[in-house]
């Protein structure tokens, strides 16, 4: 995805970019038809609002100055975007945010200037049932061009890392950790952000050189402050957070953490009942997706094979449990 600097919006880099196709509906939603479960959502459409970006998930608007960020239902997997939704999965992502801003305001300052469509613009009040629970309008900030990455564990990338060079983004481990080992202590693992394609870790004297020591060092600083006070709620709830990570871009001279924070897409929550070191964990996301996906004859190329009805529901169950398990609330 290609996005103005000035956007203050960046899809996570362990979802891939969208195959160049038109998600399809999905089956109906796994909790029923209830009357109070938002219809699912891959695309939104609001005619005279300019949207400047489509990433893998969400839709950006700007809306004067500002913009309007709308969590979709698209999931992707595999370098496409899949046929269908996932029910409730953009509502999920919305909230999870807000609740985290609100955790962590006392730390750092937000991008947020409304989450209740009543108090948007009056242009977009038209668009209410596309925008309901899924949006936010924000400030318009100057992205720092480096994901900011905490990890407490050995995993994903990082698991990679350490088994090529004993350690993650040049930062020295201790020898014999297994694949999910909790760290000595949290580190800081930056990330280039790529136009397009996956994001590459970077040491930090290279995150240094991309946006100045001084930034860099307040990055750092935050990024390992914010993964502290999350961690620490996570675990009062049963949950690992293993990783995560963050953006923060600049308003009016103030650095603001923006784009989603702590959801399931940017961040890998395990059951802390279940958590057993020396392999992949189970995690809060979309892994009946990806698992589903293996055991078919796809190339993985576009276009992307549909779905079946059970995995949908798994996946939104799991997105709504990682939501109750972290908020104590449901949607």
């Amino acid at each position: 995805m290609s996005v103005s600097p000035i956007v203050a919006i960046s899809e996570t880099s362990a979802e891939p970019e969208p195959c160049k196709h038109q998600p399809r509906p999905a089956p109906a939603h796994p909790f029923g038809n209830t009357g109070n479960v938002a219809p699912v959502i891959t695309n939104t459409e609001l005619p005279g609002i300019e949207r400047i970006a489509t990433g893998k998930v969400r839709d950006v608007y700007a809306v004067g100055d500002d913009l309007l960020i709308v969590a979709t239902d698209r999931i992707s997997a595999f370098d496409c975007v899949l046929p269908q939704g996932i029910p409730g999965k953009g509502r999920v992502l919305t909230q999870m945010s807000l609740f985290w801003f609100e955790l962590l305001k006392d730390i750092v300052p937000n991008h947020l200037i409304a989450t209740e469509v009543a108090d948007f613009p009056a242009q977009l009040h038209p668009f209410h049932d596309q925008l309901e629970g899924r949006s936010m309008y924000v400030k318009r900030c100057r992205m720092e061009p480096v994901e900011c990455v905490a990890r407490g564990y050995v995993s994903g990338s990082g698991w990679k890392d350490y088994k090529r060079t004993g350690g993650i983004c040049g930062i020295p481990l201790p020898a014999g950790l297994l694949e999910s080992s909790r760290l000595p202590e949290p580190i800081f693992t930056p990330a280039s952000k790529a136009a397009t394609g996956h994001d590459e870790n970077i040491s930090f004297a290279e995150a240094a050189a991309a946006v100045g020591l001084e930034t860099a060092e307040t990055l750092r600083d935050l990024t390992l402050r914010i993964y502290a006070r999350a961690a620490e709620h996570a675990a009062s709830r049963g949950i690992i957070l293993a990783d995560t990570k963050f953006e923060f871009g600049w308003h009016d001279g103030t650095l603001l953490l923006g784009d989603e924070v702590l959801t399931p897409d940017s961040s890998r929550y395990w059951p802390a009942d279940e958590y057993a070191p020396g392999g992949p964990q189970k995690s809060f996301d979309k892994q009946f997706v990806r698992d589903y996906l293996e055991t078919l004859d796809w190339d993985k190329t576009p276009p992307a094979p549909d779905l079946p009805r059970d995995v949908v529901e798994k996946t939104s169950a799991k997105y709504h449990e990682a939501y109750f398990r972290i908020t104590g609330r449901q949607l």
